[in-house]
């Protein structure tokens, strides 16, 4: 089933999403970072866990604002492949390839939703689009308004 007159809120659902997205993985960096709040997972972290957590909170605040977004979100995009392979499928020696019983769901979905934010941009609502770097991106104009 089609919907065109949904089509009109594309832009602006794009910018949602990457907010969305971008939150998500800064509050993973606080949680990992800062200890806020505190997750028992993140207690006493390995250095490449504090290395991503600085990641997270860095490029997630940049996808969150919109800058930077294709660059930042491939970069979290590699990382969230990363994260899964390395912290979630091969955690235990052995593979666990099931995301359900790996525990690496979100590490997937992140991926992904990271991947399409590297390819679409970060839509109308972003300080990419004010600045005129995402030209190409559909509603461009109503982020100049």
């Amino acid at each position: 089933m089609n919907f065109p007159y949904l089509a009109r809120f594309q832009p602006v659902l794009l910018s949602l999403f990457r907010f969305v997205t971008g939150l998500l993985l800064f509050q993973y960096g606080v949680a990992k970072l800062f200890k806020f709040p505190a997750v028992p997972y993140f207690a006493e972290i390995p250095p490449l866990i504090y290395a991503a957590g600085t990641l997270e909170l860095v490029l997630g605040a940049t996808l969150m604002l919109g800058l930077f977004t294709r660059l930042s979100a491939f970069i979290l995009s590699g990382e969230m492949a990363f994260a899964y392979f390395m912290g979630h499928m091969f955690k235990s020696g052995s593979p666990v390839f099931l995301p359900l019983l790996n525990g690496g769901t979100a590490a997937i979905v992140f991926c992904f939703a990271c991947l399409y934010l590297s390819a679409a941009g970060g839509g109308s609502v972003s300080v990419d689009a004010l600045m005129g770097k995402d030209s190409d991106v559909p509603g461009d104009a109503y982020a100049r308004r």
